[in-house]
């Protein structure tokens, strides 16, 4: 699968997270991009951070799959990451994201409880603990 546009590993050398692709020499680069994957063999290419049009364009010169992030609704399929999707990381909010959960505050207070149940000394508790019989009184014996 190939990936053009907003490449996680090229983001320093493109300046930061900035939508590609914006002027006309650009999605003209960006579609020989393209081509030249679907020649390689890629089986699909994913759009990152790509406008609408450009995405649009490049989706209807290819056999191939377009799969996009953050590149409009005229692709052959859409992709978010999931730790984006479920909130994970209430810092990142590009444009494109759309959040169905706020999970980061659901772990963050589940592994604080956590924290909190260690070091009072409340978890684990004879309920969550195995002992020699079934009665918690009976405590295993180790000869010393």
């Amino acid at each position: 699968m190939g990936h053009l546009g907003l490449t996680p590993q090229s983001v320093n050398l493109l300046g930061g997270m900035k939508v590609q692709a914006r002027n006309d020499a650009a999605v003209e680069m960006l579609a020989s991009q393209a081509r030249e994957l679907e020649e390689a063999g890629c089986f699909a290419v994913v759009l990152e951070c790509v406008p609408t049009e450009a995405a649009r364009k490049v989706t209807d010169l290819l056999k191939m799959p377009t799969i996009g992030i953050g590149a409009g609704p005229n692709v052959s399929g859409q992709v978010l990451v999931y730790q984006d999707v479920l909130g994970l990381n209430p810092g990142f909010k590009p444009k494109f994201l759309r959040t169905y959960a706020n999970t980061f505050e659901v772990i963050q207070t589940a592994l604080s409880a956590y924290d909190r149940d260690v070091k009072a000394g409340t978890f684990p508790s004879d309920g969550e603990s195995y002992f020699e019989s079934s009665r918690p009184e009976a405590k295993l014996r180790i000869a010393s």
